[in-house]
């Protein structure tokens, strides 16, 4: 994920950053509990189409 296109999106529905996970490519956001699927190398930032991130997940990278 490009770093520069990374710092210009934020999530829609809570409006905070977004983080990149490689791994699961998906940009997440632990404020709002959602992570959006990166396809083909582009982000899809719908509401609808975004996973709901389990507690453990929410959490992980906040301690």
């Amino acid at each position: 994920m490009d770093k520069e296109l990374l710092a210009m999106l934020v999530c829609p529905q809570s409006q905070e950053a977004l983080e990149f996970d490689k791994t699961a490519n998906e940009l997440v956001c632990r404020q709002s509990g959602l992570a959006y699927p990166v396809r083909d190398g582009i982000p899809v930032m719908i509401v609808e189409e975004a996973r709901v991130l389990d507690a453990d997940e929410v959490m992980a990278k906040r301690s």
